[in-house]
């Protein structure tokens, strides 16, 4: 295919172009899905999956450096490197478990969903009212489930307590609420600083969700003359221009 053809594929505002682009969302929403489901499965018989997987990511990565303005840019990108991070880790052969860390890295593909953030942002009206909630949960499932992967990986073979994912995500919860059970418990210094790192960071974001969910910092609401289009949700003036608001709400809580 011309590359002319691949950049209105990708960038185009044809029908054609918005069903190639929305096929690329479902793809991406399956594998996300599947890179997680089969962490707990962890069966042979996934290694053909994941090799099938990888060779159409690579196949769309390599279409967007084609097209990309800037390739340098697109392969020093957080997504370009968590991309080639990913095919490497679909793509190795994994025999036994002398290899079995790279399943960290195919969790990186988590951090496709910031992309299908923006692409659903830009065609769904429902999605711009509720964008704040959906991304702090999308922000809270990316670090469970990487710290799931992390916590598995380094501590199946020394600790009898993390025998499968299960484990591992049972223990990132209880971590993450500070629930604390004590039934399963990492080992070593390396143990006790993933759970410093989850418990620091986890509750961050899992407060940040239970705020915006309780109460959205932003509302969205268009300033009849600057445009600004967020605001707090109990602002009187425009933070932009200074303009009178008249912007609906239930007063503070």
């Amino acid at each position: 295919m011309r590359k002319q053809g691949l950049t209105d594929l990708y960038l185009g505002d044809s029908t054609r172009a918005h069903r190639f682009r929305y096929g690329l969302l479902v793809f991406d929403l399956v594998t996300i899905a599947f890179l997680v489901v089969s962490s707990f499965l962890q069966t042979a018989g996934t290694e053909v999956i994941d090799a099938v997987i990888g060779l159409v990511i690579a196949a769309d990565f390599a279409a967007r450096l084609w097209i990309a303005p800037s390739r340098w840019r697109m392969l020093a990108s957080p997504f370009g490197i968590a991309d080639i991070v990913v095919i490497a880790s679909l793509l190795a052969p994994i025999v036994g478990e002398g290899m079995a860390f790279l399943r960290i890295a195919r969790m990186l593909r988590l951090l496709r969903s910031y992309e299908l953030l923006a692409r659903l942002r830009q065609d769904f009206d429902w999605f711009r009212r509720n964008e704040q909630t959906i991304l702090s949960a999308t922000n809270l499932g990316i670090f469970v489930f990487l710290m799931t992967a992390i916590v598995y990986e380094t501590q199946h073979y020394t600790n009898p307590q993390i025998s499968n994912y299960a484990d591992a995500l049972y223990f990132t919860v209880t971590a993450l609420t500070t629930t604390g059970f004590g039934d399963i418990v990492l080992q070593g210094t390396l143990g006790r600083m993933i759970a410093v790192v989850t418990m620091i960071f986890g509750v961050s974001l899992f407060l940040r969700l239970v705020q915006v969910m309780l109460r959205p910092v932003r509302v969205e609401f268009a300033c009849p003359d600057c445009g600004l289009s967020r605001h707090d949700f109990d602002t009187v003036h425009c933070k932009a221009c200074g303009r009178l608001l008249n912007i609906r709400n239930e007063g503070a809580v």
